[in-house]
């Protein structure tokens, strides 16, 4: 969903290498993060100036009953890359999650202690403190991604949208959860604009705001110009047995460093939701 987007904004300045463990687009080279032996390989061979590390395995569910897959990934794909970039004295830049928090503050911002939740949060967290070990390292915590469109968004909008195509005139979302949605354009330019400028550090890079996953799924409702669809509002219980790994009832990110650099570059989120289901035909009303 980012790697999309990155690779895109990167094109017309650099020379970009693209990976990925699946090769889902005929630009993408395999690389599987988690093999130290296949990560030094890769990186010799191109040599890079600067590493933008995306890859992750983000189901939650996976993580947690897989646990040694997910810090093999998270963690260890991190620490592979992260001793290559040391070495060579060149940037790193990880993308860590709201997720690392435990939801118990209304909003965070780049000062409050992380106290992951869940084993993805926990391996995200321990891919962070490995990432910082490196002095060119730019971490960026992002929110509630959504992006890639129809054929790549595993998220929320799409699970939405798959409803809707099926003829769903009732949607069960809950109300108890809340964040901060991460727009993949507007974050790949927050990287862009991070890594050119070599400003160092931690970073939350959502969109402007907060809301509940109801408020979310109503203003796609919206933006696609979608009525006769009711959106009932539910605790998050009633999805328990499938979406069992431990959640953070807040994942708000205030991007307060950001803000500080450049406030143009992150937007309210129902702005960028709203281009987003406008960029791609979803429904069939294109």
């Amino acid at each position: 969903m980012l790697g999309e987007a990155v690779a895109a904004i990167f094109q017309n300045c650099a020379k970009v290498h693209a990976s990925d463990v699946n090769l889902n687009e005929s630009w993408l080279d395999r690389l599987d993060v988690s093999s130290s032996t296949h990560v030094h390989k890769y990186l010799n061979a191109i040599e890079p100036d600067c590493i933008i590390h995306l890859a992750a395995l983000t189901d939650m569910e996976f993580c947690e009953e897989h646990p040694g897959e997910a810090y093999a990934t998270n963690t260890g794909g991190v620490e592979n890359v992260a001793r290559y970039a040391g070495n060579r004295d060149i940037p790193l830049v990880y993308i860590s999650t709201a997720g690392i928090f435990d939801g118990k503050k209304g909003s965070y911002d780049e000062a409050d202690a992380p106290n992951p939740m869940s084993v993805y949060a926990a391996s995200k967290y321990a891919g962070e403190l490995l990432a910082k070990t490196v002095p060119k390292a730019i971490v960026i915590r992002a929110g509630w991604m959504m992006g890639g469109g129809p054929g790549k968004d595993k998220k929320f909008i799409n699970k939405v949208v798959r409803q809707l195509r099926s003829g769903s005139r009732e949607i069960l979302v809950v109300n108890d959860k809340f964040g901060s949605p991460c727009y993949t354009n507007d974050l790949a330019r927050c990287i862009k604009f991070l890594v050119e400028r070599e400003a160092y550090g931690i970073y939350h890079g959502a969109c402007d705001g907060f809301g509940s996953r109801a408020d979310v799924a109503r203003h796609l409702l919206a933006c696609l110009d979608v009525s006769g669809v009711n959106v009932r509002e539910v605790d998050s219980d009633v999805f328990s047995e499938t979406y069992f790994a431990p959640r953070p009832p807040s994942e708000c990110l205030t991007n307060t460093k950001l803000k500080r650099l450049a406030p143009q570059l992150t937007r309210d989120w129902r702005d960028c939701l709203c281009e987003y289901a406008h960029n791609y035909c979803w429904i069939g009303r294109c």
